[in-house]
């Protein structure tokens, strides 16, 4: 087993990109391994790390079909509808709610 190279921030050497980066210069990592790691130094905690892949290794991403795309866009469209009153809330509603603003927070009746 061999042991990966770690650079610091900001100094990996040319060649090398994240995820991120790659994805930014239309490619992905297509199967290879990783080829150095990425450290950033933090006060209180572990560093932060990132892991690095050859540019030239890289192929390039491919492209969505439109079977892939209707399937993105209903399962986007299924987590802006509300359980309870069965509406489009017009944003997409938080897990930690399960349901629109309004079910969650009912505004108390206002007296007459």
């Amino acid at each position: 087993m061999t042991t990966l190279p770690v650079y610091r921030w900001h100094l990996a050497p040319d060649g090398l990109a994240t995820r991120r980066q790659l994805r930014a210069l239309g490619l992905r990592p297509g199967g290879q391994d990783v080829a150095a790691q990425l450290e950033r130094p933090r006060r209180r905690r572990g560093p932060l790390v990132a892991y690095l892949y050859r540019i030239e290794a890289a192929r390039p991403v491919q492209p969505m079909t439109a079977r892939q795309a209707a399937a993105l866009a209903k399962a986007n469209a299924a987590r802006r509808w509300c359980p309870t009153c069965r509406r489009d809330a017009g944003y997409v509603i938080p897990t930690s709610l399960g349901m629109c603003t309004p079910c969650a927070y009912p505004e108390p009746d206002q007296p007459v």
